[in-house]
């Protein structure tokens, strides 16, 4: 069966769905003006994997099934798009190769559906992809703390969260739509705090509530040595992410070093290679900014990409340690979103004046 957007049956598609498929059925994607599009597209995914069907599932927009996965490829190579390893594309941009549209598949932290649902795809259809891998997740001691809050709230059914200065917020959470009310309260207010704080407050819910958040990580994350099975996959590469997947921003410049310099030596002693790109933990304009690029520059990665939304564009050869990303995410498994992405159009319409920058 051909794989579509997940939609709610009670709400439909999200203002933006409904935007995208409005924009392609409108037909204005393929009036618009081709150099909207751009160069390539290096598309971020986090975690390859079939649906569950849970009715409370915050974390599914960091999800697509495989077979979302494979759509996409066959997308790309139909509008005209090759298929190319990160490297390649970092070659080209430096070369001012502007030829053929290149497409770069990514996935972020380093989950064992990576290897197991993933790289299969990848497999069939003859595609490179990389890997940024959160040293700390084969470690065993990087928490997936977004995870850990999602299976607090889907095992209570209330839940209180302690904020600074004595505020806190109680809600109940009996049913999925009373989960998803918690989670959209909770988790913002949480990533308000300085990220210390958020996940110490993380840990206390997953203990209240029965979370091995320990566990958690060994359930979700590749070990070293499924990490150093898909390193040696003529496919794939395994490049940088940091030692604990902080916000960068948050980190004095020292820490931000230091995390990434951590997970640089753990890399170089299990895999026996330092990375050459790297990728900012969350990576929005909150989480990475101009001191952050500077600093990936000065340890010598090649390229840097963020979380901002975008297509690649000649200039961003001046950009490297800031590449834009077009994230493939699991509320919008449509081709048809897809191609209205890939048209550049939304992007410009949304920013008029940054839509060809780093945004």
């Amino acid at each position: 069966m051909k794989e579509t957007a997940r939609i709610s049956a009670s709400t439909g598609p999200s203002l933006m769905g409904r935007t995208l498929l409005a924009l392609h059925a409108s037909g204005a994607c393929r009036l618009a003006p081709k150099s909207l599009a751009g160069i390539g597209v290096i598309f971020m995914l986090h975690r390859v994997r079939e649906d569950d069907g849970a009715a409370f599932a915050p974390n599914r927009i960091l999800e697509i099934t495989p077979s979302f996965l494979e759509e996409t490829i066959r997308t790309v190579r139909e509008l005209g798009y090759e298929c190319i390893s990160l490297d390649e594309a970092v070659n080209r941009l430096q070369a001012g190769e502007h030829g053929k549209r290149f497409a770069v598949f990514t996935l972020d932290d380093g989950y064992k559906d990576n290897l197991t649902d993933a790289l299969p795809v990848f497999e069939r259809n003859g595609v490179p992809f990389t890997v940024y891998l959160t040293t700390g997740l084969p470690d065993g001691h990087a928490e997936i703390w977004w995870v850990a809050l999602e299976r607090a709230i889907a095992a209570a059914v209330a839940i209180r969260v302690k904020l600074p200065a004595g505020g806190e917020i109680t809600m109940f959470t009996r049913d999925a739509a009373e989960k998803n009310a918690a989670w959209n309260r909770i988790y913002w207010a949480l990533r308000a705090l300085p990220e210390h704080e958020m996940r110490a407050e993380v840990r206390r819910l997953a203990l209240l509530h029965g979370i091995d958040m320990g566990a958690l990580t060994r359930e979700l994350a590749m070990t070293w040595d499924e990490v150093r099975t898909l390193a040696a996959h003529p496919l794939a590469s395994v490049e940088a992410h940091t030692a604990d997947h902080f916000a960068q921003a948050g980190l004095s410049a020292a820490e931000a070093r230091s995390d990434i310099e951590r997970g640089l030596a753990r890399m170089e002693t299990e895999l026996g290679y330092r990375p050459r790109h790297f990728s900012y933990p969350y990576g929005d304009p909150g989480s990475a900014g101009e001191r952050d690029f500077a600093l990936a520059g000065a340890l010598g990665f090649r390229s840097a990409t963020t979380t901002r939304k975008g297509l690649i564009q000649p200039s961003h050869a001046k950009r490297l340690t800031s590449l834009p990303r077009l994230s493939l995410n699991g509320d919008f498994q449509d081709r048809r979103m897809l191609e209205a992405l890939l048209s550049g159009l939304p992007f410009a319409l949304a920013k008029p004046v940054r839509s060809l920058g780093i945004d």
